[in-house]
């Protein structure tokens, strides 16, 4: 079995998956702030598997991590994850010492946008089509890519990272350091700033809104929308993937998000024949509900490596 760990800012998710892909473990835990804190969360989560699974963690073929931040996938090491409290941890390395089995570490996006493809993959054109974008909507916004079956991390690692293209000049400035990024306008801390709310599911609770007519919710429901579906256009016209899977926490709103989004693509299709011909809205799909992207995608980036040789 392969074991694969989602590290997010406030739960871990880990699965042990069997030679086919499929999962048959999983379980979940609550993620320790800072360095040492995720590394014993990460440890935990692993040894708690091989505990169900009646095994040692040295008899897991592989452990792959999915982790926000920063990741140097040859190396292991995790740089700039603020909401883990994590400046620089060198976690494949650490990990590895401390379960025996050799460790790889990907940023969570490009985790998840391989779970994903592993699971849509056969949905995807026609054989030697075999291109997908992961778009995750959570506090922030950004895309994995997995082109000809495999990721496309780009020459300095940011391939994907389309929230922070500008599209609006008088927007908001964005923690990046530009104005107007799109991150600023279709994501979780966009609907926060947006549309302020108590409610412990904000986007949810504005769709709700919007739905009983508040005007300010739809106008904010509406431009969330809109620009979902630019973001899915810039990834179309930029990498002209054969499928868009929208993922994240905003994934979880279902079918009210993708039926907007389709509908936005359709109508700007309406009037753009060059539009019209990219059939934008059949290729949006939504990641399943409840399905461990991130955790199976971990799972599989892991599989390159085995066991460490045993120390002399």
């Amino acid at each position: 079995m392969r074991v694969g760990v989602d590290i997010g800012g406030t739960k871990t998710d880990a699965v042990a998956i069997n030679g086919s892909g499929s999962v048959v473990l999983r379980l979940r835990l609550p993620t320790g702030f800072g360095s040492d804190a995720v590394l014993a969360t990460a440890i935990d989560a692993v040894t708690r598997l091989a505990v169900l699974a009646d095994l040692d963690p040295t008899d897991f073929t592989s452990i792959g991590v999915g982790i926000p931040g920063a990741v140097d996938s040859e190396t292991g090491r995790v740089a700039h994850a603020v909401n883990l409290g994590l400046e620089n941890l060198n976690l494949g390395e650490d990990l590895s010492s401390s379960l025996g089995v050799a460790v790889r570490v990907e940023n969570d996006v490009n985790a998840a946008a391989l779970g994903a493809y592993h699971l849509l993959g056969a949905a995807i054109g026609t054989p030697g089509a075999h291109s997908m974008a992961y778009l995750n909507l959570g506090t922030g916004l950004a895309a994995g890519l997995v082109l000809g079956g495999e990721l496309w991390r780009g020459s300095r690692g940011t391939a994907g990272e389309i929230g922070h293209i500008p599209v609006d000049p008088t927007g908001p400035v964005c923690p990046c350091g530009q104005r107007g990024c799109l991150e600023m306008m279709a994501s979780g801390s966009a609907v926060a700033r947006q549309w302020p709310t108590s409610h412990p599911r904000p986007v949810q609770a504005l769709f709700e809104a919007a739905d009983a007519g508040e005007e300010s919710a739809i106008d904010v429901r509406d431009r969330l929308i809109e620009n979902v579906a630019s973001a899915v256009r810039v990834l179309v016209l930029t990498v002209d993937v054969d499928l868009v899977v929208i993922g994240g926490g905003i994934s979880s709103l279902g079918a009210p998000l993708l039926d907007g989004v389709r509908a936005v693509l359709t109508g700007w299709a309406a009037t753009s024949p060059f539009l019209a011909s990219l059939e934008l809205a059949d290729r949006v799909e939504l990641v399943p509900a409840g399905f461990p992207a991130a955790a199976v995608g971990a799972a599989l980036i892991g599989q390159s490596v085995g066991a460490l040789p045993a120390q002399a």
